[in-house]
């Protein structure tokens, strides 16, 4: 783990949490319960304690198979859960979050969801009765936390001064998109409010579809998907420049570059654990190392150049 004063937990949520979040996305979808189980089990073995799911992930699948494995492994308490509602054409309103809490309860085959984040803003709905029917599943004893992600920054502090004024629970994190090459959205003010108002950052999308794992090359031939024509557009000089200092980077601590990539981004400021997935314990292997490797500040100046397309001093 890094040895500076950043979070290692959440308000609302009493334990030390492992710096790399275990994203559930590909559960139920491209990794079935057999195999979801065996990533599951690879990610406790190594300490993992934080898992990230999502009602509308593999149409509520991926809730079930967490769910599962948590029921036959019988270690429910030593887990931290997060979930989410609102995508999908879900939206926040009151009676949403209440149908959707009760559903993701019972997939999860649990009393209580840890944190449960509003997965994207809703315009449509007042924050008042968003943050209203949060509060009142955190009062039931239902949720412990409440998050935000997808929030701008000034729907985000609105909504914490409205917590703040009617005594409301408050988001006690946020997941933005956050990575090496995707920077600008939460670098600024978004990122300023985070520091300002002390919010714990679990980025999503961590390692860039993939392209943060070093897999995707200007001359590699690879297999055709949405997510792989996704990650090569980030192939372009700045993206060659990257991979070359991650290259180097990762053979000096005799890592993988995507074990550097999230590396860099949980030592940023704010940042308590990139949320990252993975649909074999071969793939999670490749993984883990990003939340003990220690980069050295020439590292990070390094990454933080090539990042923006500029040269190191």
């Amino acid at each position: 783990m890094t040895t500076t004063s950043r979070a290692t937990t959440i308000a609302g949520i009493d334990r030390d949490l492992f710096p790399l979040c275990l994203g559930g996305n590909v559960f139920g979808w491209t990794a079935d319960e057999p195999a979801s189980f065996a990533v599951l089990d690879a990610y406790a073995a190594a300490g993992g304690n934080l898992i990230d799911t999502a009602d509308i992930y593999a149409d509520g699948r991926s809730e079930a198979i967490v769910g599962d494995w948590m029921a036959a492994r019988g270690n429910r308490d030593d887990v931290v859960v997060a979930t989410k509602v609102g995508l999908g054409g879900a939206g926040l309103a009151a009676e949403t979050i209440r149908s959707h809490a009760e559903t993701s309860l019972r997939r999860l085959r649990t009393d209580r969801i840890d944190l449960y984040y509003a997965h994207a803003d809703d315009p449509d709905t007042p924050l008042e009765e968003t943050l209203a029917a949060f509060d009142e599943l955190v009062r039931a004893g239902k949720v412990r936390a409440i998050a935000a992600s997808n929030y701008g920054p000034e729907r985000l502090a609105e909504a914490l001064a409205l917590s703040e004024r009617e005594g409301l629970a408050r988001f006690a994190a946020l997941q933005p998109h956050y990575n090496l090459v995707e920077r600008a959205a939460y670098e600024g003010p978004l990122s300023e409010l985070a520091a300002r108002e002390s919010l714990p950052v679990l980025p999503y999308f961590a390692l860039a579809k993939g392209f943060l794992t070093g897999k995707y090359r200007p001359d590699a031939e690879t297999p055709a998907s949405e997510r792989a024509a996704g990650a090569r557009t980030y192939l372009d000089a700045r993206g060659v420049a990257l991979l070359a200092a991650l290259d180097e980077i990762a053979a000096v601590h005799a890592t993988s570059v995507a074990a550097v990539s999230l590396a860099w981004l949980r030592m940023q400021p704010t940042v308590l654990a990139p949320i990252a997935s993975a649909r074999t314990p071969e793939q999670l292997a490749e993984l883990l190392p990003g939340a003990s490797v220690e980069l050295t500040g020439e590292q990070l100046a390094r990454l933080d150049a090539a990042s923006s397309g500029a040269h190191a001093d």
